[in-house]
């Protein structure tokens, strides 16, 4: 449940699922790069960095 992550609703969980990113462990691992394509790619306009996905992703995927 992505939705689970602050600033990520049904739409954004959807098109994060169809980019392929299902789970927190994705998330919790992307690079500077893995970030600024996804950025770019679903026109999240800085969201991902702004909110702290990546560190929340981190903390959700350990108690996956």
């Amino acid at each position: 449940d992505l939705k689970q992550l602050s600033g990520v609703g049904p739409v954004l969980e959807k098109k994060l699922h169809e980019a392929g990113v299902t789970s927190f462990a994705q998330i919790a691992a992307w690079t500077e790069a893995d970030i600024a394509e996804f950025d770019e790619k679903l026109s999240f306009h800085g969201r991902i960095e702004r909110e702290g996905w990546v560190e929340q992703a981190k903390q959700l995927a350990k108690g996956e």
